[in-house]
């Protein structure tokens, strides 16, 4: 029995990593899907594999890290499904610099893709959610959101912010049969770290107590977990650590 029959899903960031992985589990679970990111072709190389896992699907080219693209992809849901169900905010950047040497610039732009995208897209859905008292929001965050990270100031900020807010949203709309939580996955073998150091994937690794990044896919069953019932029905404001042990709260 599929855990996600008919639910509908959007998915921010998409078209690679993890957002690609969740994507395609919530296809082999039975949801449409709202797929969302800003690369066409890697969008349209996504769907295309939902659609062969049986899903309906519709893609939304969009920048997050605008107000009206944070927007788009629930309003594509609303559009095409009639309302929206469960809202996976994924799409996010990633770069790296000492504090001393970030440019106003690079912190404005980490806070407006990775943190106020979040908040921009769980505004949109939040009415239809709300309206027939049930609904999803799962946050993707990060371990350094928790523990912080040289060189990442400004990724862990805005992490921490993501963090925050899922836990003050949940307290928010948990009584009206809405579930926000978040996945903080450690270091992941995905194109997003691609622009981190060879020097600093190397450290890490080592420091991992499960001694490897992990992989999308090792991540995509914990969005699932959250999204399904009655599995993830008792899930309220939590952070799930998929991250080889970096972090043990």
């Amino acid at each position: 029995m599929s855990q996600l029959s008919n639910r509908r899903a959007v998915i921010t960031g998409a078209g690679s990593g993890i957002g690609a992985a969740i994507a395609r589990a919530y296809a082999a679970e039975g949801a449409r899907l709202v797929l969302a990111d800003r690369n066409a072709a890697s969008l349209a190389e996504t769907a295309i594999t939902c659609r062969n896992l049986g899903a309906e699907v519709f893609e939304c080219l969009a920048d997050v890290g605008t107000v009206e693209g944070a927007q788009a992809s629930v309003d594509r849901c609303v559009e095409h499904f009639g309302g929206i169900d469960i809202l996976v905010n994924n799409a996010g950047m990633l770069t790296q610099a000492r504090c001393v040497d970030l440019t106003l610039e690079m912190w404005n732009d980490m806070l407006r893709v990775d943190l106020t995208s979040v908040f921009v897209a769980s505004q949109r859905a939040l009415p239809h959610m709300l309206a027939q008292r049930w609904g999803r929001i799962i946050n993707v965050a990060s371990q350094l959101g928790i523990k912080g990270g040289a060189e990442l100031t400004h990724y862990a900020a805005a992490k921490a912010g993501v963090i925050g807010f899922t836990k003050s949203l949940a307290l928010e709309v948990a009584k009206d049969n809405v579930l926000v939580n978040a996945i903080a996955p450690g270091p992941i073998e995905t194109p997003l770290v691609g622009g981190i150091s060879d020097d600093w994937k190397r450290a890490k690794a080592r420091e991992l107590p499960l001694g490897r990044f992990g992989l999308a896919d090792e991540v995509a069953p914990v969005a699932v977990l959250l999204a399904s019932e009655p599995g993830g029905n008792l899930f309220v404001g939590q952070t799930l650590g998929p991250n080889s042990g970096d972090v043990m709260p």
